[in-house]
Order: structure tokens, then sequence, then C-alpha cells
């Protein structure tokens, strides 16, 4: 199993990427005061719950891309690892994603930006979608349930790194459902590990 990110890691992965939007890493280190994306075998915290919102739907279909023709908007390749908190992956674990288009709207008639997939043996999903748009009163953020195999479902949401000025402005945005995204690449590379309230 590949070795998990500490909160070390994470915390000078988030300074470096950084570095790359005009920020030295000291400021960044500096603003870093909260808590980063929990890790299994850190005390075994799980993700943050979250409201899925007004706009779930059940019955998505499974599918990785979640890409239109013609949207306009940044790929973004989200992916990560599903885990319980003492690290062990948790293999068949379905992943539910939906969000807002390039405008800012929900499809509350069809499935535009909304899919679901079932994680590999290793506990690892991938989803290719695009950036969401703000809309009021929202940073940018993706909607996404998770669940073990005959377990309760998580909901919660993913947000972006801390160049989003819209995420102080949130009542709902949590720093500990940050992605860690690497701005350069292209497609826009999310990463985000699921850790699941399961011993």
């Amino acid at each position: 199993m590949p070795e998990q990110p500490n909160r070390r890691d994470i915390l000078l992965s988030s300074a470096l990427a950084a570095t790359g939007l005009g920020l030295s890493i000291e400021t960044v280190l500096g603003q870093q005061t909260l808590p980063p994306t929990p890790s299994c075998g850190e005390g075994g915290a799980a993700t943050e719950a979250q409201t899925d919102g007004p706009f779930f739907k059940p019955r998505s279909p499974e599918r990785a891309d979640l890409r239109e023709s013609g949207a306009g908007a940044r790929t973004v390749e989200l992916s990560g690892q599903v885990l319980t908190r003492a690290c062990r992956p948790v293999a068949r674990a379905l992943v539910d994603l939906w969000h807002a288009d390039e405008k800012g709207h929900y499809d509350e008639r069809g499935n535009r930006y909304r899919g679901h997939v079932f994680a590999d043996s290793d506990g690892r999903y991938r989803f290719l979608t695009i950036m969401p748009a703000l809309y009021p009163g929202r940073t940018r953020h993706y909607h996404v349930k998770v669940q073990a195999p005959s377990r309760p479902v998580l909901t919660t949401q993913l947000y972006f790194p801390a160049d989003e000025a819209a995420n102080r402005r949130d009542g709902l945005f949590r720093p500990a459902l940050l992605m860690q995204v690497t701005p350069a690449s292209e497609p826009l590379s999310a990463r985000f590990n699921f850790v699941l309230d399961i011993g």
C-alpha cells in the first residue's frame, strides 16, 4: 500500500503549491493555523461530514468522466483513496460526485456533472470533470457521498486551496476538506483521501 502523507508532508506540499501563486513559503506556513486534511493513522480522525445541499439526486450514472463537450472550463482530475481510520484501503467503496457547471448551475433535470465510481482493491478512485464556477454565497466545491459496502454513507464537500478568495466568505468552508491541488498540472490535479469512520 502506498505510504500515506503525514501532517508535515501536507503542510509542505501546500506551501510549495502556493509558491507557484507568488506567495513565499514563510507567508503560507505562517497562515497555516488550522488543521490540514485528516489522514488515517493520526489519532483516528474520520473525514468531516457536511450537508449534501439542495441539489443531490439519487441514482447517478456509473462513470468516471463527467466532462461535457463545449464546457469551456478547465479539466480537473480528482483522485485519491478511500481508507479506514487504521489506513486500510476500502475496496469497492462507492464514491458519488456532483457539482455546479462552468456557470454555477446544477443540472436538476438530467445528470450533467453527476456520476459515481467504485474504488478498486486498493481503495483508489478517479474522476475527470471540470472546475465548477462560483455562485452566490458559495466558494468552488464538489459534493461527494462515500460509502463502504454495507456501511453508513459519508456526505461531505471538497474545496479548492487557499488562493480561492471566496473560501473566506463561505460559512460552510472547512480547511480540513481542502483538496491537494497541483496548480501547474494539465489537467488540474486534485487529490483527496477519504477516511471513513471504520476501525
